[in-house]
């Protein structure tokens, strides 16, 4: 059984928490990502190369989706931006490598397709695209990518005013892939918050769904909780 048939029709969980967190080590992210391996998540998406390393070496066989964020100058992309970041990510031990695979520009010329080459012939591992919208997708499919996520939907300057989950770009992508007859598994990620919208996203035509602040994020989780406190 691949990867992709391991994820899909099921849960993956984001692990990550906010870089000034006290959660934010590997060995409480590879414990997190253990916790909700065990109680049945058949997946994992982890941060940074070395907190993607920890959870390898705790988790040995469960797949695991690996990005590394990084703000570059004024660049716009800062999920695994550059190829270095993409091949520090693959050689921590990640089976998928998430990049943000939008059209817009990065750091010395890259382009998206450009990083999907090196990662399919310098290592042989999966690519899964970050998008934001249906041109996104188009343009990351044409790439070389192998499957495509929902995650900057509300994120990008085009979609900023737009609150995820984004269903309505789910089901377009699940509509513009039927009609293409694409063999792309489509993610659905960012904004689920309760079992009802997983629900909702897989029954719209997800291939698997996300969950990461829901269940993990325990800082932004306070901070909700807080301003509900009367002052």
């Amino acid at each position: 059984m691949t990867v992709l048939d391991r994820l899909a029709g099921n849960l993956i969980v984001s692990c990550q928490a906010q870089a000034d967190s006290p959660l934010n080590t590997p060995d409480v992210i590879a414990a997190i990502a253990a916790a909700t391996v065990q109680r049945g998540a058949v997946g994992v998406r982890i941060e940074g190369p070395d907190r993607v390393r920890a959870v390898r070496d705790r988790l040995p066989d469960i797949p695991l989706i690996g990005l590394w964020k990084q703000q570059i100058g004024d660049f716009a992309p800062y999920i695994t931006p550059q190829y270095h970041h993409a091949a520090a990510i693959a050689s921590a031990g990640a089976d998928i490598i998430a990049i943000d695979a939008t059209p817009r520009p990065r750091p010395d010329g890259e382009t998206v397709a450009d990083i999907v080459r090196q990662l399919h012939d310098n290592f042989g591992l999966l690519v899964m695209a970050d998008i934001d919208s249906i041109a996104a997708a188009e343009f990351a499919i044409a790439a070389g990518v192998d499957l495509v996520g929902t995650t900057l939907f509300g994120y990008t300057d085009e979609t900023r005013q737009q609150t995820p989950p984004g269903f309505d770009l789910l089901a377009d992508l699940v509509a513009w892939h039927d009609r293409a007859d694409r063999s792309v598994p489509i993610v659905c990620e960012g904004g689920i918050a309760t079992p009802d919208q997983m629900a909702q996203a897989f029954a719209i035509g997800a291939d698997s769904v996300v969950v990461g602040t829901a269940i993990t994020g325990i800082d932004l989780l306070v901070d909700r909780y807080l301003q509900a406190v009367p002052v």
